[in-house]
């Protein structure tokens, strides 16, 4: 193995009966960024550019949840978080509780780059958004109407639901339906399906990054902090590997999942599929999660514990890849 090598993901978990065209156009979506990051990986870019890159596109689209089309809190706003990291020197930077930021991860990105700490949340992550002169909106520029009607259905049925496509009609249909026997931290959840976006990159030079990005849940709490914007839950890079979680984000903080695909890999020698792997059988106990990575070497792997996961994946020897299921 070697050269460049692409992974980008849109959540894990997806119900079984989605309609086929929602499905294309998933792929259809995943299919344009991953061209994207490749152009940026023949032009030579760095790894950090072509996450942030890819990242944004997938933040300025609808169809999953991050950026414009996040789920909506509680009171029927969007919070949305992101991070990024480098893997040479492990730089990071994160955001949580944005509200009127356009691209959170390009923010995550400047907290990295300009400012002297690795995480900042809501209003201080707003003012800082502000002092670097970062495009914003109104908050209602990142809510639909797809995910106002699923707000609706949420507090209808009085919980979180974690697929916010899922249609209003016909729910009684669907695969994971209210009576669910899924759990988060000890309660019920009607819907399992979370639709954070990721990419993972090796460019090159072997230099890896990894970034993610999330509206959270759908009727989640304001102010609830996933996964994603955590270092090491979420996201992680470093010299030998880049990874992106997508899913229960609770276990997958509990489980610290990106950080030990690395650490195994690290510790115990295992490859980059063998350690993805490992860490999805042995990490999540009874949470349901997926993940995307690569390694130094121009690899790319992931591994779910759930019904699909929208992921995309190329390398530089010309293969490439769009799928849902197995």
């Amino acid at each position: 193995m070697g050269g460049w090598a692409i992974a980008v993901h849109g959540g894990a978990g997806v119900d079984p009966n989605l309609p086929v065209e929602r499905q294309e156009a998933a792929k259809q979506l995943l299919t344009r960024c991953l061209n994207i990051g490749i152009s940026a990986l023949r032009s030579s870019l760095p790894a950090i550019d072509v996450v942030e890159l890819v990242v944004r596109e997938l933040e300025a689209d609808p169809y999953f949840n991050s950026g414009r089309g996040s789920a909506l809190t509680t009171k029927g706003t969007v919070e949305m978080e992101a991070s990024i990291m480098d893997g040479p020197g492990r730089r990071c930077g994160a955001v949580s509780g944005v509200t009127t930021v356009k691209s959170p991860v390009s923010l995550a990105r400047l907290v990295m780059e300009k400012s002297p700490h690795s995480y900042l949340a809501f209003s201080g992550a707003e003012e800082f958004a502000r002092q670097q002169g970062v495009e914003t909106v109104d908050n209602e520029y990142f809510i639909t109407e797809d995910n106002v009607g699923m707000l609706k259905l949420a507090k209808e049925a009085n919980t979180i639901l974690f697929d916010y496509r899922i249609p209003t009609h016909g729910l009684d249909t669907c695969s994971a339906a209210v009576d669910s026997p899924l759990v988060m931290n000890g309660l019920p959840i009607s819907v399992y399906a979370p639709e954070t976006v990721g990419c993972t990159v090796v460019d090159g030079k072997g230099r890896c990054a990894a970034a993610t990005s999330t509206g959270g849940l759908m009727n989640k709490m304001t102010g609830r902090i996933g996964d994603s914007p955590l270092i090491g839950a979420g996201t992680y890079a470093c010299e030998l590997c880049g990874v992106s979680c997508t899913g229960e984000g609770e276990a997958i903080i509990r489980g610290t999942l990106a950080r030990d695909v690395a650490a195994v890999m690290e510790y115990k020698g295992f490859g980059l599929q063998q350690a993805v792997d490992y860490v999805v059988k042995e990490r999540l106990d009874q949470g349901k999660a997926g993940l995307i990575a690569v390694s130094k070497d121009g690899e790319v792997a992931f591994g779910y514990n759930c019904v699909g996961m929208f992921r995309g994946c190329a390398t530089e020897d010309g293969f490439m890849e769009v799928g849902i299921w197995e």
